[in-house]
């Protein structure tokens, strides 16, 4: 359904009505009250209409040849057009109008009605439009607010971060988030989100690595209608779903050339054209931009352009990798088996003490997400009631065997040995005769090392 850009504004208004007296009518009514008019002589004719065309709401009569009104109701409903429809009738009993109702109109008038009382029933549907919208974006913002992963710290170098995000948050300028994969650079946009006056207001994020080239443009701008082959309805693009609230920019090092002076303009001009359109128009956005690269070294290596750079990040934030903030390692820890157990519907298990040290004195090279992962992986073999150092991912536990047991070949055999046991027990999901011939060895021989390695 197309809304207005400044608000839930109806606008245009389908007159559906096989009598030329009464679209004629309604035309001078709807006019002088700044509606928009469009005609149709029958159901079919209006569907036809609101196939190639964007319409608000639609006034529909009852009785008409070839479709009637309920057949049309009926259709709309069916083809999942979502659109308001009123419906009117000279021949109307309540049982009619409970039908219509039923059916999913939104109301009925009887003729003949005054015409206050058609402007009034487009004013009811607009402001039902409108708490609809309000609505929407609520469920969002709580679905967006359930499903969101706290930012849990307790290292100072952390708290410093934040506390730039409180300072930066409630200001209009554009953030740059840097930081290795994994840190938690979308978590950052979204606090700031979060934090912002914007944050009633949607808040989008977008890979710019995910977007096909030739279709960049398209995507941050929208396009209208017929702008290019396939484009048989306009689109609002990334820039207009995100008006009013904050947009992300994920990955901004991957943007192509080409795109770079089209949004540093939108960046300083505070406005943009759709693709295939001839007009302008204002948008208010709050960037928010993450990259993993060195845009610095991109910028000297001519794949970054500078002015966008600087437009982008007034101000600049760095994501520390986890293993320096050594501190926040046990809190996240406990918070992905807790986040996991819940899934499951199962108790979380305490840590061991051994586990805290190989925790901390790994390199982390995925940072927070390996750690969600390792924990997920942990607890696919933890049995009991505490997470113990064998029911760790391999590359967690080989840092500390390989310390005690350097240069034991029986060792390393014994690590390789169990290791390829459960990769190829994952491989199977747990069925011990494909794992066994997959290895190559016999299931008795399988069941032996199973219990040998206390698996």
């Amino acid at each position: 359904m197309k809304v207005a850009k400044d608000g839930m504004e109806l606008k245009n208004v389908l007159v559906v009505d096989d009598e030329p007296a009464m679209r004629h009518m309604l035309q001078l009514v709807l006019e002088r009250a700044g509606f928009q008019f469009g005609e149709a002589t029958n159901g079919a004719a209006a569907l036809n209409l609101l196939a190639h065309q964007s319409w608000d709401a639609v006034l529909c009569d009852i009785r008409m040849p070839e479709m009637d009104g309920l057949d049309f109701l009926r259709q709309v409903l069916t083809r999942g057009l979502a659109v308001p429809v009123i419906m009117m009738s000279a021949f109307g009993t309540i049982d009619t109008a409970v039908e219509c109702l039923k059916l999913g109109a939104f109301d009925y008038i009887s003729k003949p009605f005054k015409p206050d009382e058609v402007v009034v029933t487009l004013r009811k549907a607009e402001e039902r439009l409108r708490l609809q919208k309000e609505n929407a974006l609520l469920r969002q913002e709580l679905a967006g607010k359930a499903g969101e992963q706290e930012i849990l710290y307790g290292s100072p170098v952390m708290a410093k971060v934040m506390g730039l995000v409180s300072r930066v948050a409630p200001t209009p300028s554009s953030v740059l988030v840097c930081g290795e994969t994994g840190t938690g650079k979308e978590l950052v946009a979204r606090a700031l989100h979060r934090q912002s006056p914007r944050c009633r207001r949607p808040f989008i994020a977008v890979n710019c690595g995910a977007i096909s080239p030739g279709l960049v443009e398209s995507e941050f701008f929208g396009h209208a209608r017929g702008a290019f082959t396939g484009a048989e309805q306009a689109h609002a693009g990334l820039f207009g779903a995100a008006h009013g609230g904050t947009l992300f920019l994920d990955e901004i090092g991957e943007l192509p050339m080409e795109m770079q002076p089209k949004l540093l303009r939108v960046l300083q001009e505070g406005e943009l054209r759709p693709v295939g359109s001839v007009q302008s128009r204002r948008i208010d956005v709050r960037v928010v931009a993450a990259t993993a690269r060195n845009l610095r070294a991109e910028i000297d290596g001519g794949r970054f352009r500078r002015d966008l750079f600087y437009r982008l990040a007034v101000v600049e934030i760095n994501m520390p990798p986890l293993r320096e903030r050594g501190e926040d390692i046990p809190l996240l820890a406990e918070h992905f088996l807790h986040r996991i157990a819940l899934r499951e519907n199962r108790a979380a298990p305490d840590l061991e003490p051994d586990i805290l040290s190989l925790l901390q004195n790994y390199h982390w090279p995925g940072n927070v997400r390996e750690l969600a992962n390792f924990m997920e992986k942990a607890m696919i073999f933890c049995r009991g009631c505490q997470l113990k150092a064998e029911d760790l991912p391999w590359e967690l536990r080989r840092r500390d065997r390989v310390a005690q047991d350097d240069y034991s070949l029986k060792a390393a055999l014994y690590r390789l040995e169990k290791e390829y046991i459960l990769k190829a027990l994952r491989h199977c999901d747990g069925n011990r005769t494909q794992a066994a011939q997959l290895l190559e060895i016999s299931l008795r021989n399988l069941q032996y090392k199973l219990k040998e390695y206390g698996l």
